[in-house]
């Protein structure tokens, strides 16, 4: 490996720099887009159980909010319901909104890093092999005696391996970037069919208690 990134010269440096940070987002990524972090099984069914005849204690809804982020999007709008128990239809959806919105920030974190890692790794390499070339030409400079058999090796070598190491860095990258982004699509959709079916409960909750005032 050290003998492939002398032969590949200065210019793999930086993408051996994008490699490192590209792993580092892939892994954080999974551990931050797993289900039970996110929106674990079972718990708006969970949610709507013990909110079906009052709203939960504060403490069962700050435990609620901690659990996940589908939990912190579901809290809110408990959150705002008991602050305000006369509080609109708009007003309640958007409490849920905000607090969802909130969360797919949470949950797009660093897509776009990846993103651009998959989109510059190929230009890296392309300036590896730019600046092979220029060490292939130079090597058959005019008024030279002859080619530099060991200069002429060496700008290939670092045209082609920037060349391939870009690509091998970008490839992964890119998969790995519409992966994530299929996940936090796959999760926003779970995420406002959990709110509306909560919302839809604490109308309905909100509405009885209404009418026993």
């Amino acid at each position: 490996m050290i003998a492939i990134i002398q032969a590949a010269g200065w210019p793999i440096w930086p993408l051996l720099v994008a490699s490192v940070v590209a792993l580092a987002l892939v892994i954080e990524r999974f551990l931050a887009l797993r289900a039970r972090v996110v929106a674990p099984a079972g718990l708006v069914d969970e949610v709507l159980s013990i909110t079906r005849d009052a709203l939960p204690a504060q403490a069962v809804v700050d435990a609620l909010a901690a659990s996940s982020v589908q939990g912190r999007v579901l809290a809110a709008g408990l959150r705002a319901l008991a602050s305000e128990p006369r509080i609109g239809t708009s007003d309640l959806e958007r409490a849920f909104e905000q607090a969802g919105r909130e969360a797919l920030h949470h949950l797009g974190a660093h897509l776009n890093a990846l993103g651009s890692i998959a989109t510059a790794a190929p230009l890296l390499g392309l300036l590896g092999t730019v600046v092979g070339m220029i060490e292939i030409f130079g090597a058959q400079a005019p008024g030279s005696a002859g080619a530099n058999p060991q200069q002429l090796a060496h700008g290939i070598s670092v045209a082609l391996y920037n060349t391939a190491f870009g690509l091998l860095v970008a490839i992964p990258a890119l998969l790995f970037h519409r992966h994530f982004r299929g996940r936090v699509d796959d999760y926003r959709l779970a995420l406002e069919s959990g709110a509306e079916r909560l919302a839809t409960q604490l109308r309905r909750l909100q509405f009885l208690r209404g009418g026993a005032t």
